[in-house]
């Protein structure tokens, strides 16, 4: 029997819990950051707008509870964060600290996408980027501040909502903002964050969407569970020098998500998100007797659990959909659980690589992969050994709000395409989950205790332990869940404020931050909030505050080389936007390595890539010129360790006979920085080189930046592969980068 694919969009909508536990007064609450009010009236509620205009279409979101918790503070008019605190306060008592502070933070934001297409923001961006923030602090007048303050909140309210005639009169004013203008913005910010929770009710009801929760403060069960899960995926792991075993503040954070989506939404709720797709044996039977139907997860915990690791072919789909694309079914002490995989890297194209193309292409590419995956099916189908009465569910979850800051117009003109395109599809169908579980309940099983422990992160969890900063973050928390235990007296019901200090640090967000991996100008921030959540538990129970939590748990440097710590999807201008490149790998080339080097007019190197293309970034000496000062060619040069390629040497003269200057290359793009032209060569047998067809772009401005397209290399997703560059002249070798090795890199 053939059936339509079935699609499953799942949006996770969380953001960290920034309320602070200092100085609460009764009648507001304190956050340290506004992201939270910001998504609300930028995400949250007009993607659910957007997809109520095509009736056809199910969807799941998924709403975090402790998300839930700050919407309501903000709608209540309860919340204060300091953004909009000053966006308040009459300009001509701005002090001077706090004029610093505007100009630091108050263009916290995508300025490609948020800022450039508003004249006046653009205008005191452009003020602050080419004159400096010393320059603004000594010559801005009064005015000035009132239109950033006005323009912060502004750029944040969704395209969906410029209708609205009050917001339609703050667009075309564009300038000379009064504080009455300023707040009345912020109550039209209220006006919309006041109708999330109740939109997504409405529309839960009428059958179009299914709300999924996660526990209550998005921690990491299987780590709660057992901080020696972590070992599951890296049996090497450096843990924490306490272990942590809190299997029993499970049924709390499951319980209190349960209570609180009963509460909002009026029906219990089935699926549930766990904390960063993360799952363990040992979390199943508390989530099975909560009462949950399904959890999600994603395709590398599959590939553990099954030990068949997923392959794309080189347009990315996967090899053995037939194992993805269905639910499973998990048997715990406690009744079943289905269990649904995400494909990855699907998810990620919307996630991370689509807002850099034009939306109409972008939707078209991933139908095309939808198409594609029902041609598999469909092909299986004709086939007695591969046909099966089961259809294929392909399963799209991601995060539901920070991707549209890299979108036109906040990812509008986008999801207009692509339901565009699926609305009146017979073959394709989108549902929600439960929608798809009810009809076509999971016929594979897994053993529960077969279950690989892992997150959406490489399968692991050392986002979130491992690190020596994360491990003493878990030794913290360990000394403080121990002293609650000590106070059988201290209830949830006569104590609650240690309690919920306790579910807060448990939060998986101060862990992804602290340490390597990942770093923003918030760190600090991050790092104050979580220390104020244990210290709230020792003041609950009046017992003296420990000397190591009144301290910053790391001292951030600066450093020089690091790695990739995301995607990035450069505009290719040469001009080196810092917001571009902000998550690429970095290597220091010039002075900062030392005398010896200070010669050297390539001062930094940066790397990184998305779905569409690997990108490379120059830094030169200020005012050389290619081909005057430094060689007139650049060649990058690929092998690939692992694969039998044909491979030839560099195709230049004068090449030292020395690692990696001798070996075997499959691909060599050069670039002529004098005329800018590019071409790309690929080895053949015996030592040859055969042109290419390439479709990479390059600028040489103030630096140099590529972006050199992965079709282009004609590799499957996820291999390997080393990068080597080197200058020349006419031909003959000059010098080569980095000295200390080849630039490693992996498709996605």
């Amino acid at each position: 029997m053939s059936h339509p694919l079935y699609v499953a969009f799942i949006w996770h909508q969380h953001q960290p819990l920034y309320k602070s536990r200092q100085n609460l007064s009764q009648t507001s609450s304190q956050y340290r950051l506004p992201w939270v009010r910001l998504h609300g009236t930028k995400d949250y509620l007009d993607l659910i707008l957007i997809l109520e205009r095509y009736p056809k279409l199910h969807q799941t979101v998924n709403l975090v509870p402790s998300l839930i918790l700050q919407i309501e503070d903000y709608a209540a008019g309860t919340a204060i964060d300091p953004y909009l605190a000053l966006t308040l306060t009459p300009v001509e008592q701005l002090k001077q600290e706090q004029k610093k502070y505007i100009i630091e933070h108050f263009f916290d934001a995508n300025h490609r996408t948020l800022i450039d297409p508003n004249p006046r923001y653009a205008q005191l961006y452009e003020q602050k980027q080419e004159e400096g923030k010393t320059w603004c602090l000594e010559n801005w007048k009064l005015e000035d501040y009132s239109d950033l303050l006005a323009w912060h909140n502004l750029a944040w309210i969704d395209p969906l909502f410029w209708d609205d005639p009050e917001i339609e009169v703050w667009l075309k004013q564009g300038k000379n903002f009064t504080l009455s203008d300023r707040q009345r913005i912020i109550s039209k910010q209220r006006q919309i964050i006041k109708r999330i929770i109740p939109q997504h009710r409405k529309m839960q009801e009428a059958g179009q969407l299914e709300i999924t929760t996660t526990p209550y403060t998005h921690p990491i069960l299987p780590l709660l569970a057992d901080t020696n899960s972590g070992t599951v995926a890296v049996p090497d792991m450096v843990l924490p020098q306490n272990r942590f075993l809190g299997s029993e503040d499970l049924p709390r954070h499951l319980r209190k998500a349960w209570d609180m989506y009963l509460e909002r939404f009026g029906r219990v709720p089935r699926g549930l998100w766990p904390s960063e797709q993360s799952v363990s044996p040992e979390i199943l039977p508390y989530i099975a007797k909560e009462g949950f139907k399904w959890i999600c997860s994603d395709e590398s915990v599959l590939g553990w659990t099954l030990k068949h690791f997923f392959h794309r072919d080189e347009t990315g789909n996967v090899l053995e959909p037939d194992l993805l694309y269905r639910p499973y079914q998990l048997s715990t002490s406690e009744g079943n659980l289905a269990i649904v995989f995400r494909d990855h890297r699907l998810s990620d194209l919307i996630g991370f690589s689509y807002g850099a193309m034009k939306p109409d292409r972008a939707a078209s590419d991933l139908v095309g992969h939808l198409e594609a995956i029902h041609r598999s099916y469909k092909k299986r189908q004709t086939h007695p050994e591969t046909a099966s009465d089961q259809p294929w569910l392909v399963t799209i979850a991601l995060d539901g709000e920070n991707c549209w800051e890299h979108y036109q117009n906040d990812g509008l003109p986008f999801l207009e395409a692509l339901y565009d395109l699926l609305s009146d599809r017979e073959d394709i169908k989108l549902v929600t989950v439960s929608e798809f579980l009810e009809e076509f309940p999971p016929t594979a099983k897994i053993p529960a205790k077969s279950l690989h422990s892992g997150s959406w992160v490489d399968g692991s969890f050392t986002t979130w332990i491992g690190d020596p900063v994360k491990n003493k973050a878990w030794d913290l928390l360990t000394e403080a869940r121990n002293v609650l235990a000590k106070h059988p007296e201290a209830t949830e019901k006569n104590n609650p404020e240690a309690w919920e200090a306790l579910y807060a640090a448990q939060g998986s967000d101060w862990f992804w931050w602290f340490g390597e991996g990942h770093s923003s100008n918030q760190d600090s921030i991050f790092d104050q909030l979580f220390r104020e959540h244990l210290c709230a538990i020792y003041r609950a129970l009046n017992e003296p505050v420990p000397p190591s939590l009144l301290k910053p748990l790391e001292e951030r440097k600066i450093t020089g080389d690091r790695l990739p710590e995301g995607f990035i999807h450069p505009v290719i201008d040469g001009i080196g936007d810092e917001q571009d490149w902000d998550k690429a790998g970095r290597m220091e080339i010039g002075g900062a390595r030392g005398t010896m080097h200070q010669s050297s007019v390539v001062q930094r190197v940066f790397y990184g890539w998305d779905h569409l293309n690997f990108y490379l970034r120059w830094d030169f000496k200020a005012g050389v010129k290619a081909g005057k000062d430094f060689p007139s060619e650049l060649h990058l040069l690929w092998f690939y360790p692992g694969l039998l390629l044909n491979n030839s040497p560099i195709p230049l003269d004068k090449i030292p006979n020395k690692p990696p200057l001798n070996y075997l290359f499959h691909h060599h793009l050069g670039l002529n920085l004098v005329t800018e032209s590019i071409w790309l060569q690929q080895a053949g047998t015996e030592y040859t080189w055969h042109s290419r067809i390439t479709r990479a772009e390059m600028a040489l401005n103030k630096c140099l930046e590529l972006a050199v397209p992965w079709g282009d290399l004609h590799i499957e997703p996820d291999y390997g592969l080393e990068m080597i560059a080197i200058m020349a002249d006419e031909g003959n070798f000059r010098t080569y980068l980095p000295e200390q090795g080849a630039i490693r890199l992996e498709a996605p």
